[in-house]
């Protein structure tokens, strides 16, 4: 909790006014039994009827005052609260797009979201409420407490005996429900992760005929959550049952010992009414304890989720002194580049030159690495052993936001937004005009298929492009790419999805870009033949490198590609030969 105090210093004047209030309501609430001890004292005991009015026009006086302020204190609370798990979760989001692409490779959308989602209302909550709340009712438990002692020592005595079992019992169960909501946090969060997923991959789950099996595996995730919610409803329902009735016995003890004192003429009626009135704003606040505390102990549970995220330091960040090239050229240099991760080499000393507007083009097996190498170059990863360098500048040297503006990826998992095929294709680019978008999706071949279209670009697509076709998605994202107008293309296996008439279009347009220096993976001979350098790897290590007829004449890894993808082709030719 001690992590959200800064938050609370930043609107800690906007705290004034409520506190204020709560303050002045809580003082009234406390003028309340006096004045109806000498309504009973004084008007109904004593005969003195010409009080009556007065008496009951400070109650008017005290239950209105006590209205305005309380909607004061509530309403401006709420505010404050609202405003602080606003820059929690903006804080949270912002620090979560720093973070480089290793930690999502190891966590969960599902995770993510309830900690931006249902951690963040359990902090709104209990700054909102249940700290307020707690807080006003600590004033009542110190001031009613004196003025308890200051009515009558002895009854005050006996009606305090239960109390410290209660706050002991309190304290306990906040201590238990606090570990027992945590670990249903957590289960929540692989709740919404299958959830997630399976509506993510609905099409896949029915085309496979698995909704049985996704529902078991839901049915088991929402089984163990109900168990977890259970277990916290049983620890409730041990602890809160017995501070109910220690507080009853108060009451109990109020009433037998008390009317002892009246009938012994000890104590007035209306001090006992009074008396009675200020051990209610006793009562009150041990019987809410319980659930306030369960409140903050939601909101602990959730801060340490959440801060935890917050702890993580970016391994990729820009350096303190960057440097800048004169000019983006887009000329791009491997130097005995090795990259590990978790502790295995995947790539091993890699050296390439990549001048401004060439082609490199990359092949090989899955798991041969390709994919890292290209990572490296716009820093999603830093390499272990070497350099890299754009435009004669290592990478490490160059402001982040400033090298990434300027290298433009179409990534092998294509990913478009809930939004219109405009939106999507301008993602990247603020201010576009007219002419850089209609060579963009030109150079794309975006228009053959928008044309057909009902309302064109301003289709809306479905989540990550439902709808739309794996070759319309790869053209919408290379689209996107190419508007960015950067100086380095990287196509992470963009036109797998495309017909080779497509391709060869697209091939074509990205040739005409001549300042573009393009990193193209590829399985298919057609999508890097025209390369400046072709380079095959296996296993993190460039293994054959050279141009098509270079690779060909040298009759290894890539000729033996090239065999196999144009055998049927060459078998034809033989039978027309014959």
């Amino acid at each position: 909790m001690k992590r959200i105090l800064p938050y609370l210093r930043r609107y800690q004047l906007f705290y004034i006014i409520p506190v204020c209030s709560m303050l002045i309501a809580v003082g009234l609430d406390m003028l309340n039994p006096v004045v109806t001890q000498k309504i009973i004292d004084d008007v109904i005991a004593a005969g003195r009827y010409e009080l009556f009015r007065g008496l009951l026009l400070a109650l008017l006086g005290i239950t209105l005052g006590r209205a305005l302020f309380g909607y004061l204190r509530d309403y401006l609370f709420d505010v404050a609260g609202s405003r602080i798990a606003v820059d929690i979760r903006n804080d949270l989001f912002t620090h979560i797009q720093k973070l480089p692409f290793d930690y999502f490779d190891g966590v969960n959308t599902g995770e993510i979201m309830s900690r931006t989602t249902e951690d963040i209302n359990n902090i709104w909550n209990a700054l909102s409420f249940a700290i307020r709340v707690f807080t006003e009712q600590v004033l009542y438990l110190v001031v009613a407490s004196l003025l308890l002692f200051t009515t009558n020592w002895k009854l005050a005595v006996a009606t305090m005996l239960p109390m410290p079992l209660m706050l002991r019992l309190a304290l306990v169960l906040e201590q238990k429900i606090g570990k027992a909501f945590g670990h249903l946090s957590d289960q929540n969060a692989e709740l919404n992760t299958t959830a997630q997923e399976n509506l993510a991959g609905v099409r896949l789950v029915k085309s496979f005929g698995r909704e049985k099996f996704e529902i078991s595996k839901f049915l088991r995730q929402n089984e163990r959550y109900s168990r977890l919610s259970v277990e916290a409803a049983r620890i409730w329902g041990t602890y809160h049952p017995v501070i109910e009735f220690l507080s009853n016995l108060v009451l109990v003890l109020v009433i037998s010992v008390g009317g002892a004192f009246v009938i012994g003429s000890s104590m007035t009626l209306g001090e006992l009414v009074k008396f009675n009135g200020y051990v209610m704003m006793l009562i009150w606040p041990l019987r809410m304890m319980g659930f306030l505390t369960n409140m903050i102990a939601r909101c602990s549970a959730s801060a340490q989720k959440i801060f935890a995220i917050m702890d993580i330091e970016p391994t990729i960040v820009s350096p303190p002194e960057p440097k800048a090239p004169a000019e983006f050229l887009g000329h791009v240099v491997f130097e005995n580049v090795s990259f590990k991760y978790n502790d295995e080499y995947v790539l091993k000393n890699i050296s390439l030159n990549a001048p401004p507007g060439s082609t490199v083009a990359i092949m090989g097996a899955t798991g041969a690495g390709k994919s890292s190498l290209i990572n490296l170059i716009g820093r999603f990863y830093d390499c272990s052993e070497g350099r890299i360098l754009v435009d004669g500048i290592d990478v490490r040297e160059i402001d982040l936001k400033l090298l990434r503006d300027n290298i433009s990826v179409v990534m092998q998992d294509t990913f478009l937004f809930s939004d219109t095929i405009y939106a999507n294709i301008t993602f990247a680019v603020d201010n576009v005009t007219e002419a850089a978008f209609r060579q963009a999706v030109a150079d794309a071949q975006v228009e053959e298929f928008v044309n057909e279209l009902e309302d064109g670009y301003q289709t809306v697509v479905g989540e990550r492009g439902v709808g739309l076709s794996g070759g319309q998605k790869q053209r919408i994202s290379l689209a996107r790419a190419l508007l960015k107008q950067s100086k380095v293309l990287i196509l992470d296996d963009a036109t797998s999805a495309l017909d080779m008439e497509t391709e060869y279009k697209i091939q074509k347009a990205l040739e005409k870009r001549r300042q573009l220096t393009k990193f193209i993976i590829a399985h298919r001979i057609s999508a890097v033949k025209n390369a400046d350098e072709i380079l095959i790897m296996e296993n993190g290590e460039i293994v054959e490198r050279g141009t098509h007829g270079e690779l060909l004449a040298r009759k290894g890894r890539y000729y033996a590609i090239y065999r196999e993808q144009f055998k049927d082709y060459d078998e034809l030719l033989v039978e027309g030969a014959r």
